[in-house]
Formats: structure tokens, sequence, C-alpha cells
């Protein structure tokens, strides 16, 4: 994974607006390289740029559950929250918050 596989990440995640999420395994697909979402979480949590400009918070796990956060999950939970979306037990709702890149 090179610095361009890092800046298409980074343009994948900018396309998830707010109230909605897209998850690790989908960003890795849109940059280029399916199987590389954890190589996603790690370009997430040492993301360049302020929340922001590459909404690294609106990227969550396959299964719904909201993954990790560089400023620690309850934060996370605490902005996706702000922004409109539901979780319920550590999860959101894929079927209602999820976009399709």
């Amino acid at each position: 994974m090179g610095k361009n596989f890092k800046s298409r990440v980074y343009s994948a995640a900018r396309m998830v607006p707010i109230v909605k999420v897209s998850t690790y395994k989908q960003i890795a697909k849109k940059a280029g390289n399916e199987l590389a979402a954890r190589a996603v979480g790690t370009i997430m949590h040492h993301n360049d740029y302020r929340h922001s400009k590459v909404p690294c918070h609106r990227i969550i796990k396959s299964n719904g559950s909201v993954g990790g956060y560089a400023s620690g999950d309850a934060r996370k939970i605490q902005i996706l929250r702000k922004e409109g979306i539901t979780i319920r037990n550590g999860t959101i709702d894929l079927e209602k918050f999820a976009m399709e890149l």
C-alpha cells in the first residue's frame, strides 16, 4: 500500500456524507483493494486531516459496530449521534445508515 492508496482512501472517505456511514471494507474496495480493510482502519486511525475534512468517524466495521477511533470509541459514538446516526448496543443499522460507494 502506498501513498496513492492512502490518497484514494481519503477520497473515498470524503464521499460519506453526514447521516451516513461506510465500512472499512467498502472504502478499501473503492480505493482499489477490497482486501485492505485493515489498512483502511490504520489510515483512518492516523488521519492526516481533521474529521471535518476526512470524516474517519463515519467509517465503521462491516458488522455495524463502530470500530476504533483515535480519540476513543465513546467520542466516535458521540460525534455520530450528533450527526444523526442511531447507535444501539454499540451497533449501527447498516440498512438504514450505510452508503454504497
